[in-house]
């Protein structure tokens, strides 16, 4: 993970996220937010097609920065792991 992490700059969020995840702590509807903007990155089925190039992924990057900053403070401990 630390040399991809190297080329990945999203690496250590991730891994914030996987944390975060598997943490029995955080509510249900919270892991849901999460889940939900990892479906939408994963899906193909976007506002804006992925087949598009560069244009496509703009939206699912939007999504999951969007999502880092939603969460904010919450992954902050997560990122020591």
């Amino acid at each position: 993970m630390e040399r991809a992490g190297k080329k990945i700059t999203f690496a250590k969020d991730i891994k914030a996220l996987f944390y975060y995840m598997r943490d029995s702590y955080i509510p249900w509807y919270r892991k849901a937010i999460v889940v939900a903007g990892l479906v939408y990155f994963i899906v193909p089925l976007d506002a804006i097609p992925d087949f598009a190039p560069i244009i496509g992924y703009l939206d699912d990057l939007g999504v999951i920065t969007s999502l880092l900053k939603y969460l904010g403070k919450e992954l902050v401990p997560y990122y020591k792991y």
